[in-house]
């Protein structure tokens, strides 16, 4: 009898005793939901850009030349060829360097057709009603010649040494992937902005005024082959 009764107490106090499997389950839930709860509030850090900003610019290929600077009303985007479709990055930046290069050569010759035909110059003298810019070069001394086309030829090299890659150490007409198009470090008046939205400006007005050049330039030398007049002597000057 005494068995029976000690074996009841037994069964009745096991019973009110926790379930071991319940308590590490319910532990486990507890774990997740404060790891989860961790991982919520944990601020997001925006990913870092796969490419360093050069002057403010972040190549974006979601844009038209990957963000370069250059887009302007009233026409905005204009590439009616599609010279640029489906390009990689460092073929638009060659592209941007061509564009750059050549619109800053032909502002320097709308001067020189201005200026070389009808200001004293070293090879005419006084004289301001010489022969026209397109005939000049064949009458020019080459001792006035070399010197000029010398001086050429180390800008180029000193560009090229800045911003292109060294033939056999990459691809042959490959831009430096720090470097951006243009951009040689000359600016000896300290013209150029330190924030990133007035050098896209800057950039955006010497680009369209390298493109006015290029078209001013090509229409003075085909003006001149025409009638053989210069240019403001053309204009009645």
């Amino acid at each position: 009898m005494k068995l029976a009764i000690f074996s009841a107490a037994i069964c009745a106090a096991s019973a009110f005793a926790p379930s071991a499997s319940y308590s590490t389950k319910s532990a486990l839930s507890m774990s997740e939901a404060e790891t989860t709860a961790e991982e919520a509030t944990e601020p997001e850090v925006p990913a870092a850009p796969l490419v360093a900003p050069i002057n403010g610019w972040v190549p974006d290929e979601t844009k038209p030349c990957y963000g370069l600077p250059g887009v302007s009303g009233p026409l905005g985007f204009f590439d009616p060829l599609g010279f640029s479709k489906d390009q990689s990055l460092e073929e638009v930046k060659r592209f941007r360097e061509a564009e750059v290069m050549h619109g800053r050569v032909a502002m320097m010759a709308t001067l020189g057709y201005l200026i070389g035909e009808s200001t004293p110059t070293i090879t005419y003298g006084m004289d301001v009603h010489h022969t026209i810019a397109n005939n000049q070069i064949p009458e020019i001394p080459g001792t006035v010649l070399f010197p000029f086309f010398l001086a050429i030829n180390i800008c180029e090299a000193l560009r090229a040494n800045v911003g292109w890659v060294e033939p056999g150490l990459g691809p042959l007409f490959t831009l430096r992937e720090k470097y951006y198009p243009g951009d040689i470090g000359f600016d000896p008046l300290g013209l150029k902005p330190s924030d990133a939205d007035e050098f896209a400006t800057m950039q955006t007005k010497e680009l369209n005024n390298g493109r006015l050049a290029m078209l001013a330039a090509a229409g003075m030398c085909v003006q001149e082959q025409i009638n053989g007049q210069g240019i403001l002597e053309n204009l009645g000057f």
